[in-house]
């Protein structure tokens, strides 16, 4: 009885092994813009809500996002439409003016013009 629970446990163990081989997880900085709390909130809980996040991490000051993704299940641009949709402009995306807005005045930053 004890071999088939140790043998069983090593099955396991090497299937979550072999699973784990097949993700490609990246980390990268982009710039997504927003002034204070509210927005940091708003934007790593968008993000880290993305099927394929591992983690999400937004600097008010430097208004750089931090994020660790599975590539093989989310893409990069795809952050960035993400996050445009809550109200911040990114990098490579620009949030709609209705989304954006809508944010609190604290949350409203200045824009750049593209």
């Amino acid at each position: 009885m004890k071999t088939k629970i140790l043998n069983l446990t090593i099955a396991l163990f090497l299937m979550a092994s072999f699973s784990a081989l097949g993700q490609e997880t990246k980390t990268e900085k982009i710039k997504v813009f927003g002034s204070c709390g509210m927005c940091e909130n708003r934007i790593e809980k968008t993000v880290s809500d993305i099927e394929g996040v591992t983690s999400a991490d937004w600097n008010k000051e430097t208004k750089m996002l931090e994020v660790s993704f599975d590539s093989e299940k989310v893409k990069i641009e795809d952050i960035h439409k993400t996050v445009a949709k809550v109200g911040h402009d990114t990098e490579k995306e620009k949030a709609s003016d209705e989304v954006y807005n809508a944010l609190a005045g604290c949350c409203q930053y200045e824009r750049e013009s593209k």
